[in-house]
């Protein structure tokens, strides 16, 4: 499996509009963040967790022709707000793109793109298929492919991660279930957010993350979802554990099954 960062960035994305923080100012690429997302590559399958605002740019930026499904962690505008632009896979493939997430998600959905589940729909909306993931404690099949949600808390609301063979991907999120944890041990590469040093009301800090990750021990594991306020890439990742990484946008990382 083949997973590729898309966005590794907080809501606000790095740089911050107006900031002028020594990140911010950053000439390094890999301070650059759009919003959090990743590629999936596997079984001959190309899906996509998150469509958020920078999502057309970032399918153009990673040379993604082929989209089979999308899978969403929530609803939060950092997540979808990118959905209309799945049109342009639409209109190549000539299919409705099959899109996961919770109950609560697909009906936020509903709302925030009633154009595009209209009756009448005008020419040209994006073509989804919306397919409601109803339980967290057993897999799903996307397309062939098993996925294994993972249960989390963002603040006080529940979100969404996932299990996808040797792969862990959770972000936004502040709290872990026991359960979820025995869900992602033995997983061969975790992906985790870290926003800042600093506690958070709804996000991992730096600290959290790295005693989550040492719990869990994976081959490698990778941060996302990371602000400003973590500090330059590079000074950072120089006080990490060799096998933890601060993830980046564009890079990929080769995943064992």
């Amino acid at each position: 499996m083949k997973l590729t960062f898309l966005g590794t960035g907080t809501s606000s994305g790095v740089p911050m509009i107006g900031c002028s923080c020594p990140v911010c100012r950053s000439l390094d690429y890999r301070d650059k963040r759009l919003r959090a997302a990743v590629h999936l590559a596997a079984g001959g399958r190309s899906v996509v967790v998150d469509t958020g605002p920078d999502f057309r740019q970032q399918m153009l930026r990673a040379n993604i022709t082929q989209l089979d499904a999308i899978l969403f962690t929530h609803a939060h505008k950092d997540h979808t707000a990118g959905l209309d632009d799945v049109r342009a896979f639409n209109f190549r493939q000539q299919q409705e793109m099959p899109v996961f997430a919770e109950p609560r998600v697909v009906e936020q959905l509903r709302v925030e793109f009633a154009y595009v589940f209209a009756e009448h729909k005008y020419p040209g909306v994006p073509q989804v298929a919306l397919h409601p993931i109803e339980r967290d404690d057993a897999p799903f099949d996307v397309l062939g492919l098993a996925v294994q949600p993972l249960r989390a808390l963002h603040h006080k609301l529940p979100v969404l991660g996932f299990r996808v063979g040797g792969l862990a991907y959770l972000t936004d999120a502040n709290k872990l279930p026991p359960s979820t944890l025995e869900q992602m041990r033995g997983a061969d590469v975790v992906v985790l957010n870290a926003l800042r040093h600093e506690p958070h009301l709804s996000h991992f800090n730096l600290r959290e993350a790295l005693e989550i990750l040492e719990e869990l021990a994976p081959r490698a594991a990778y941060l996302t979802h990371i602000s400003h306020q973590l500090g330059r890439h590079r000074e950072v990742e120089a006080t990490l554990p060799p096998w933890i990484r601060l993830g980046y946008d564009g890079l990929t990382v080769e995943v064992q099954d």
